[in-house]
């Protein structure tokens, strides 16, 4: 195990739609840590997403769920290696049965301006993914 990874807890609706989603974005679901209450997916060697049913979740925290629909509680930046890899990985949460969103400012032309590429998808359980590309100088 790398000596620094992370672990995304998002709460789910539907464990298996949750699954189902993930995968389709070419990511894997480790058996090793999933059962009914909860799947592993790693996205790559030190991201993995923890997708809890709602129920467990509440096990986890003593506050309310957010209604991740209907409310925006984070949103999970991506950096990925080039424009290709934003665009194929947004389009397979499309195809997957995610929506795009786009921003209603000037944030995507000033993020132009140095050189920054990206694009913001909803998983089905209202969860704001933003993989971008930006060259590092």
């Amino acid at each position: 195990m790398a000596s620094k990874m992370i672990f995304l807890n998002l709460p789910v609706a539907d464990l298996k739609r949750a699954q189902d989603f993930y995968t389709a974005l070419g990511w894997r679901v480790n058996a090793d840590f999933s059962d009914e209450n909860a799947a592993c997916v790693v996205v790559d060697a030190n991201i993995c997403l923890m997708l809890l049913t709602k129920d467990f979740f509440t096990t986890f925290a003593e506050r309310p769920i957010a209604d991740t629909v209907a409310y925006s509680s984070a949103a999970y930046a991506l950096a990925l290696p080039n424009r290709d890899a934003v665009d194929d990985l947004t389009d397979a949460a499309l195809l997957a049965g995610g929506t795009e969103e786009t921003p209603m400012n000037d944030r995507r032309v000033q993020e132009a301006e140095i050189g920054m590429y990206g694009r913001t998808f909803i998983d089905p359980d209202g969860h704001q993914w933003e993989p971008f590309y930006m060259p590092y100088q």
